[in-house]
């Protein structure tokens, strides 16, 4: 059906500290009693792209042209959905469930050679179109995670990462396509709820 823009009609402002403070509280989509950032340590604060990577391999238009109207309607507020201290709610005028909208998740994951990768976990379209607009992203950058939890993808290699991100068009993934190189067959098992603490902050597509 493609994209339909739509109209911010209400937006409420919450916290760093109640975003921090939700965020330990999320468990995992499989695993109701494991909280994966119940110790771990937040920085909200601007990132260069250069300190992060993606694992998600392609973006698709409608969701960008979605964070487009995202952008556009909360400047109308005096907010970006780069430059989040906290998070907000909003509620818009195609649906009258509440929505909430958290900075970027980056999450920091050692890998099997040593190196520590800060990777994204959520707002992987948000960060793409940031960066089309030259924009230093404010994110939540999650450290000292559990090791047996890790981000379930691993985060694309190489010195341009960003440039293998390939656009799709529409909303709609072309069989066989690699979305991400996961790290477990039951990925899933991976896998953050952030519903679990936020409300309509999306979840899991198909099986990737």
């Amino acid at each position: 059906m493609g994209f339909t823009p739509f109209k911010i009609t209400k937006v409420e402002k919450h916290s760093s500290q109640e975003l921090t403070d939700r965020l330990r509280g999320i468990v995992m989509l499989k695993d109701r009693l494991a909280k994966p950032y119940a110790n771990a340590s937040f920085k909200v604060a601007p990132l260069p792209y250069e300190n992060f990577r993606p694992a998600q391999r392609y973006v698709l238009t409608d969701n960008l042209l979605r964070v487009q109207c995202l952008e556009w309607g909360l400047a109308e507020f005096g907010l970006h959905p780069l430059s989040l201290d906290g998070y907000v709610t909003i509620q818009t005028d195609q649906s009258a469930e509440p929505i909430d909208l958290l900075p970027p998740i980056v999450e920091a994951i050692a890998e099997a050679d040593g190196t520590t990768v800060n990777v994204v976990n959520d707002g992987m379209h948000r960060l793409y179109a940031g960066r089309l607009e030259w924009r230093i992203p404010t994110v939540v950058l999650v450290e000292n995670l559990p090791a047996e939890l890790p981000y379930y993808a691993y985060p694309i290699p190489g010195a341009a990462p960003w440039d293998q991100v390939t656009i799709l068009e529409g909303d709609t993934i072309p069989a066989g396509h690699i979305k991400k190189w996961h790290r477990i067959a039951d990925n899933k098992k991976l896998y953050r709820d952030f519903n679990s603490q936020f409300q309509n902050v999306g979840g899991p597509r198909g099986q990737g």
